[in-house]
């Protein structure tokens, strides 16, 4: 009499019925389902692991250990929640931009002079060495944000200690000695202010503008600027090492210090009922223009110290252009106008 194999001795090792396997797994590759939706939810942790013998794929695709266990750093291709990165909220750290991290190498970087571009603290720290970073900062120019713990998981994976900085990849130069050496070497001094500008790549390409046509130094504030980064370089195909860039704490009082300084301020606005075709203004002197955001324009405190106000012409419907490209057209109208007076 041929034996009979009870119900326990015809399932398989998983506690599912051998003829009824296969199509489950078929079942659940034509549906591209997870575990949990066929009602088997199972943590990350919790993998099946083998028995007795080894599976020998796994054991070839380094899978597995020796010993049975999983192998440190390894994850099965078949779960599809273990393929995500490890930190997915965070972003991939930007390799062109040099960081700082922790307390005591910022304030040894500002004290040895390094020129950083922002400083970023753990809100509610209150120590002597915060302090000292603040105070040192100012004396740079240098913004201090004091954000939450979260910004700076954002900004990395390293363990920051609640303090990071950027390095910033130019020197920025003061403007008093840049105004100062123009005019000692009897040139006319062309000069570019920007309110606000705080796209990277605007910027970048502000500065290729800038540099072909001839200005001798970019102006920017301490807060509420572009930073000056890889894609800042790259987008001014160089012109960033080449042109020198002010950070000023107070663009109120540098647009002063300018007029004081014999610098006539020209802002480009689209408020303005001068128009630039009409040559109403005379830019062969030493100048300023001053640009603003493509959302808010100027600011007011700023536009009521510029010495005149000029609108771009435009014929299209769209009333404004972007900040880059309106920045490339007033300048151009400068550099006509002075080499028209050098034919002269």
């Amino acid at each position: 009499m041929p034996n009979r194999r009870t119900p326990r001795e015809d399932q398989g090792r998983d506690g599912s019925r051998s003829d009824e396997a296969p199509r489950f797994e078929r079942s659940r590759a034509d549906d591209g389902r997870n575990d949990e939706q066929f009602g088997e939810p199972r943590r990350r942790d919790e993998e099946p692991r083998p028995e007795g013998r080894r599976d020998e794929n796994r054991r070839e695709e380094g899978r597995w250990s020796e010993g049975g266990s999983r192998e440190e750093g390894r994850r099965p291709a078949s779960s599809s929640s273990s393929d995500k990165p490890r930190y997915p909220h965070r972003p991939p750290q930007d390799r062109s931009i040099d960081m700082i991290f922790g307390l005591r190498p910022i304030l040894e970087a500002l004290s040895a002079g390094r020129t950083l571009d922002k400083i970023f603290l753990l809100r509610a720290t209150k120590n002597s060495m915060t302090q000292d970073i603040n105070a040192l900062a100012r004396e740079a120019s240098v913004p201090v944000s004091m954000v939450p713990v979260e910004k700076l998981d954002n900004i990395t994976r390293k363990n920051h200690q609640g303090a990071v900085a950027f390095v910033s990849p130019i020197d920025y130069m003061p403007l008093d000695n840049i105004l100062a050496g123009l005019y000692e070497e009897g040139k006319t001094p062309l000069l570019l202010v920007l309110d606000r500008i705080t796209d990277v790549r605007n910027f970048g390409s502000i500065a290729r503008n800038a540099e072909c046509l001839g200005v001798h130094a970019i102006v920017v504030p301490s807060h509420g600027a572009a930073q000056i980064n890889g894609d800042a370089l790259k987008t001014s195909a160089g012109a960033l090492n080449l042109i020198p860039v002010c950070r000023e704490h107070n663009l109120k009082q540098t647009l002063t210090f300018l007029r004081e300084s014999g610098v006539q301020v020209v802002a480009c606005t689209e408020k303005s009922d001068a128009s630039l075709e009409a040559e109403t203004v005379d830019l062969t002197g030493p100048l300023a223009i001053l640009m603003g955001s493509e959302e808010d324009g100027i600011s007011p405190e700023y536009l009521r110290l510029a010495d005149h106000k000029l609108r771009i012409p435009m014929a299209g419907q769209i009333s404004s252009l972007n900040v880059s490209v309106a920045s490339g057209i007033m300048l151009y109208e400068v550099l006509r106008q002075r080499l028209g007076a050098v034919k002269e």
